[in-house]
């Protein structure tokens, strides 16, 4: 989150990339898969809607955060080894995600879904597995109370504070949610329709997602650790953070697209006589 555009236009447009690529996250994927999954058994009606209310209860936390930094950063300035450290753990995630989620891909038994893995759904047990909408909410903000979003949200919201105060802060974390809103959403609308066809198409969809989410998680970690230890690479991409953010949002979003387009090419089982 350093280097950020200092054009209004630009930087907001970058944040909502920056909330769409967050909705994108392999923790927010395997949480809202897991949820969309047990509401589907006995409250299908909330089953379509996790995603967007996992992704509500997230967004107030963030905005909670816009608000109380855009307050009080007259007074106070992020100390410049914040963004720092917060990349690190960024890093370190985005690794783990990916390693994870790729050998689950590698190590699945064929025709069986292949789960992506949550690290922070493990930490809250059971109570990632909510059937009501309002406890959905409260697992997205659960999930908010880490590092890395607490460190994102906090840069960003300063450098709204800088064109002037508390609305703008709280515009880009709008914003942000906006972004986190539109793939959450679709995540979770996505899942359930999966879910009321079959098991092979959902087990193709979920081999797709899995390589895609572990790739992109790999990529944004290796970019990262190129600005931090290569001021060469630091220099090059100094301008491109919405470039960068539009290409990892449609690779992801093209991951679905091919998970579907698969789906529908794959023949039908053969019915065998009697």
């Amino acid at each position: 989150m350093h280097d950020l555009p200092t054009d209004w236009g630009a930087l907001c447009a970058l944040i909502f990339l920056l909330g769409m690529r967050h909705g994108f996250d392999a923790d927010h994927l395997a949480a809202i898969d897991g949820l969309t999954r047990l509401n589907q058994q006995r409250r299908a009606g909330v089953a379509r809607y996790c995603g967007a209310l996992f992704s509500a209860g997230h967004g107030a936390i963030v905005l909670a955060i816009a608000i109380v930094v855009g307050s009080v950063t007259e007074r106070w300035t992020p100390p410049a080894w914040l963004d720092a450290l917060g990349a690190w753990v960024s890093i370190t995630f985005l690794l783990a995600i990916g390693a994870i989620n790729l050998h689950a891909v590698l190590t699945a038994t064929p025709g069986k879904t292949v789960p992506l893995v949550s690290l922070k759904g493990r930490f809250l047990g059971r109570l990632a597995q909510a059937r009501s909408p309002l406890g959905v909410a409260a697992v997205g903000a659960l999930f908010a109370l880490s590092f890395d979003t607490v460190t994102q949200s906090v840069m960003f919201a300063a450098t709204g504070a800088q064109f002037g105060g508390v609305i703008p802060s709280v515009t880009l974390g709008l914003l942000f949610v906006l972004g986190m809103l539109v793939t959450d959403g679709l995540n979770g609308w996505w899942i359930a329709r999966l879910i009321a066809r079959a098991d092979e198409i959902a087990a193709l969809a979920s081999r797709v997602m899995g390589v895609a989410v572990a790739g992109v998680s790999l990529l944004v970690a290796a970019l990262g650790i190129s600005r931090l230890v290569s001021p060469a690479f630091e220099a090059w991409s100094d301008g491109k953070e919405l470039a960068f953010g539009a290409l990892l949002v449609l690779s992801l979003a093209a991951s679905y697209l091919l998970a579907r387009a698969l789906a529908a090419r794959r023949p039908p089982a053969r019915q065998h006589a009697p």
